[in-house]
């Protein structure tokens, strides 16, 4: 048999008709009947397939189904991944801030000031101006003017407040100061000496961020005010607030003693802190 004959033959196979006949089985009516051949059935089943694994590809695709194979991860485990993931930003950020913030707690403890960066071209250049070659007696104008602002403002700790209004500290005690402030000697408050037991009180409003017993102050009690201004008082006989507690200025927080291993009498250790650095109190402060 040669290749065409073959041929001929597999073709007429494929072409050959074929019935499909449904029967009634009780009366062999024919109820339906369809002409294939085996063309027509591959062609079908081809088709079919196709459909069949489009369809399913869709399904897959395009719907939740997608969630149910294994190994394939969820729209909502993505969403919440990343809902997580910005949480987990926004939490590193708040521990940072709270880091810095104790950080500059332990140096108001501390009394450590040596992260306080300066200017050295400004410095240098200061140093390079000669004193004798500036005129610094000052006219009767200006010397008006001085007192008139060292009467307003002798007690204003902010610039700011110079457009808005005034922020007045409170005296916390009143006495003879022992040992003034000195950047020098790195001793960032003055030593105000009293009797055991006087009220101390609140230079300003403010909230109570430390009230604890340590080692080398006594007890201590640290009241955090507005405009990033912090104010302690050490070296007390007892405290009465909390950490937590809201204080208006003049309330008394504290009573003045000698505790701790650094003092030698009764007194209260006062400092103001601005923004982290060490303020002077008698600039701002009257403790007569």
């Amino acid at each position: 048999m040669t290749a065409k004959q073959k041929e001929k033959r597999i073709a007429k196979k494929l072409l050959h008709k074929y019935r499909l006949v449904v029967l009634n089985e009780d009366t062999f009516e024919e109820r339906f009947a369809i002409k294939l051949t085996r063309l027509n059935v591959f062609v079908i089943m081809s088709i079919s397939t196709i459909l069949l694994i489009a369809g399913t590809i869709f399904l897959i695709a395009f719907t939740s189904l997608k969630e149910y194979i294994p190994g394939y991860s969820s729209t909502a485990l993505k969403q919440k991944a990343t809902d997580l993931n910005y949480k987990t930003d926004s939490l590193e950020q708040v521990i940072k801030l709270n880091e810095q913030y104790y950080a500059s707690i332990k140096r108001v403890l501390t009394g450590d000031v040596s992260t306080v960066e300066f200017n050295r071209d400004s410095i240098i250049d200061a140093a390079a101006i000669d004193a004798s070659d500036i005129d610094l007696k000052p006219t009767k104008e200006d010397s008006l003017l001085r007192e008139v602002v060292d009467k307003e403002d002798k007690y204003n700790v902010f610039e700011s407040a110079l457009s808005s209004s005034n922020v007045v500290l409170f005296p916390p005690v009143n006495g003879v100061i022992s040992e003034p402030f000195d950047l020098k000697d790195k001793h960032y408050a003055v030593d105000v000496v009293v009797v055991k037991d006087t009220p101390v009180k609140a230079t300003a409003d403010g909230t109570v961020i430390f009230a604890e017993w340590t080692a080398e102050t006594g007890y201590v009690i640290i009241i955090e005010h507005s405009n990033e201004l912090i104010s302690v008082y050490k070296h007390n006989a007892s405290i009465t607030k909390q950490q937590g507690d809201l204080v208006k200025a003049g309330e008394v927080v504290a009573m003045a003693g000698n505790t701790g291993e650094l003092t030698t009498g009764p007194h209260l250790h006062f400092e103001l802190w601005n923004r982290g650095y060490p303020v002077n109190p008698t600039n701002f402060i009257d403790f007569k």
